[in-house]
């Protein structure tokens, strides 16, 4: 391969020993190379060992070999960061998704709203896996772009499989604070920002992640009705009872929304959930958002409506007041790359069409295929230090700037030119092709579906 692949890849070897190692990096360049779904099965056969007689073997990667993926994802975010965000703060989507996946022996399976579907007036549900994942953004230079790559994702079984297990529901936000603590110790001293939607806008997770030596700053969508107040007013010297946690109650967002003498600000988005260049309008204060039993949380919310009317007027908060309105709305924008990866993965890496029923392969399966996502964003990004990288165009179909698909193509490329076609001899403008590559090519091309 590459040197530059190879140092990349070989810095994994040391989370498996020598044994699992042979097996799993024929795996992992299996499963780029690999079109179509991402079978143990599939992935054999590209790499030309489909009469491997110890095919269970490269099952045991997954469903039995004793090495940690919370190690490989540190390792990956250190790739990652040394390589697109060297210095500055460091943005991270939060985001959960359904696997859609049925069977008996899929034990934490259930039954969820599914968000692509579904609208604000029809509600469709979906049987699968949910996940939650922790995704760098960053701008790819040779993309042009922000792309946000996976680096953590964990699963996060339903209520019904805790029940069945005697044991309390974890919940989502708790799945989030704990991912959060995880991502935070793997970046000591870097400031962090989180961007995720209204399902983590929760008062208990905000408050955990401000107490840190180091706290997280996070930006979320907010609710236009929740309860917010003035910040507590100064004790009075000799006061008796317990310190105040709020002070008078504030107008709630709806009613900001709808009043007329509300001060607006315009200001211009420059990449507008990829439409481009875009004027909205905002206004923002501080406040303190309180609810009982909860302790009260400082924070700073932004109010955005449309002067045109085409979309709904939304809320955002940060838990950092020193964030700029401005600032939170150009940063809140860059988690719709989030949505954009989880559509490529489904698209180009196989997720959704794994077989695997063992719990263990399961909880392995799914996130090496999103961490494949930012390897391969890793790969290309090596060749793109060299030379263009080719973007894929039709008479119909004009791209300017290369997309996953096209990262993905050049890796394949190298791969294949460097594992079969180096050693092969010319004759003339003739190449002679090893008759081992040259069928491993033909399946590939004829057996796509």
């Amino acid at each position: 391969m590459p040197s530059e692949y190879i140092t990349i890849l070989t810095s994994f070897a040391r989370l498996f020993s020598k044994r699992i190692w042979k097996y799993g990096q024929i795996l992992l360049i299996g499963a780029i190379l690999t079109p179509g779904q991402r079978t143990v099965a599939a992935v054999l056969r590209i790499m030309g060992l489909d009469a491997e007689k110890n095919f269970q073997s490269y099952h045991r990667v997954l469903n039995r070999a004793q090495w940690s993926h919370l190690e490989a994802s540190d390792l990956l975010l250190a790739w990652l960061v040394k390589t697109f965000v060297p210095a500055g703060p460091v943005f991270v989507g939060l985001d959960d998704t359904i696997e859609r996946r049925r069977g008996a022996k899929i034990k934490a399976k259930g039954i969820y709203r599914d968000p692509v579907r579904s609208s604000h007036s029809h509600f469709v549900k979906a049987s699968g896996l949910r996940w939650l994942s922790l995704m760098l953004l960053t701008p790819i230079p040779w993309a042009k772009r922000v792309w946000a790559l996976p680096f953590l994702t964990a699963l996060c079984p339903s209520e019904r499989y805790y029940e069945k297990r005697m044991r309390g529901h974890k919940k989502l936000t708790d799945w989030a604070r704990q991912m959060l603590y995880q991502a935070h110790r793997w970046l000591p001293g870097r400031p962090l920002v989180v961007l995720a939607d209204a399902s983590f806008a929760a008062i208990e997770l905000l408050w955990h992640i401000t107490q840190l030596p180091n706290p997280i700053c996070m930006i979320t969508r907010f609710r236009l009705d929740a309860a917010l107040y003035c910040p507590a007013p100064p004790r009075k010297e000799g006061q008796k009872g317990r310190p105040r946690k709020k002070g008078a109650r504030l107008p709630t967002l709806k009613q900001a929304l709808d009043n007329p003498k509300t001060a607006w600000k315009k200001m211009t988005v420059p990449d507008w959930y990829g439409e481009g260049r875009r004027e909205v309008e905002i206004v923002s204060d501080v406040a303190v958002w309180f609810h009982n039993g909860l302790p009260a949380l400082p924070i700073r919310w932004v109010l955005i409506r449309d002067p045109k009317g085409v979309f709904d007027p939304q809320a955002l908060l940060c838990t950092d007041l020193a964030i700029k309105p401005e600032q939170m709305v150009k940063w809140f924008v860059m988690r719709w790359r989030v949505e954009v990866t989880f559509h490529e993965v489904r698209t180009h890496l196989g997720v959704e069409t794994q077989r695997q029923w063992s719990d263990l392969a399961i909880a392995r399966t799914t996130p090496t295929l999103l961490g494949l996502f930012s390897l391969v964003t890793l790969l290309a990004h090596t060749h793109a230090r060299h030379a263009k990288l080719p973007v894929r165009q039709a008479a119909w179909y004009t791209k300017p700037l290369p997309t996953f698909s096209d990262a993905l193509a050049v890796v394949r490329q190298n791969l294949w030119q460097h594992m079969y076609f180096q050693p092969s001899h010319f004759q003339g403008n003739v190449r002679k092709i090893p008759a081992k590559a040259l069928e491993c090519l033909r399946n590939a091309v004829c057996y796509t579906a």
